[in-house]
């Protein structure tokens, strides 16, 4: 039997599930899962063309995919999120933050404000791989095509953490 937990945290209610207190419920979250999931496989090739043999990056967002659909525990996520990380410091530029993007992307499973965060890697890892006039341009495109892949239902709940979170997230998401 489950054990409903009150949530008295600092954290967005509208990212808690609803079993802990929160306002979040499991759709939602899984869709949170699956868009993180998007965010960090469209830059996923930094990465692999650094780390051609590194599947660390890759296997997250599998796992973030598998966990929003009920495949795999929010442990078995978590632990997955930790290799991502663990590849993420071992690589340099565009291919570190793509790794970061995704083990945010999986870590969305355990927390889903990790969904910014894969964003938000994502977007660093575009603005790495370009020269530095085309930072910005890039960003903004980026940024476009990660809120075109937004599903209606977690649209408004992305768009304002992204407005709420964007001065800690580096301004990456005025687009």
């Amino acid at each position: 039997m489950s054990k409903n937990i009150s949530y008295s945290g600092r954290r967005d209610p509208r990212f808690v599930t609803i079993r802990r207190g929160g306002l979040l419920d499991d759709k939602q979250h899984h869709m949170l899962a699956h868009w993180a999931a998007d965010c960090a496989e469209h830059v996923l090739h930094y990465f692999q063309s650094q780390n051609p043999g590194d599947d660390r990056p890759q296997r997250a967002i599998e796992q973030a995919r598998a966990w929003s659909r009920g495949e795999i525990s929010m442990t078995q996520a978590r632990q997955v999120a930790y290799a991502a990380h663990q590849a993420a410091r071992l690589a340099t530029g565009a291919a570190r933050e793509a790794a970061r993007a995704a083990g945010h992307a999986v870590a969305t499973a355990h927390m889903a404000d990790h969904e910014l965060g894969a964003a938000a890697y994502a977007i660093w890892a575009a603005r790495a791989a370009v020269p530095a006039d085309r930072r910005d341009e890039v960003s903004r495109d980026e940024c476009q095509w990660q809120r075109e892949q937004l599903p209606e239902a977690i649209r408004e709940l992305v768009l304002s953490d992204e407005e709420r979170r964007n001065r800690k997230f580096w301004g990456l998401f005025d687009c």
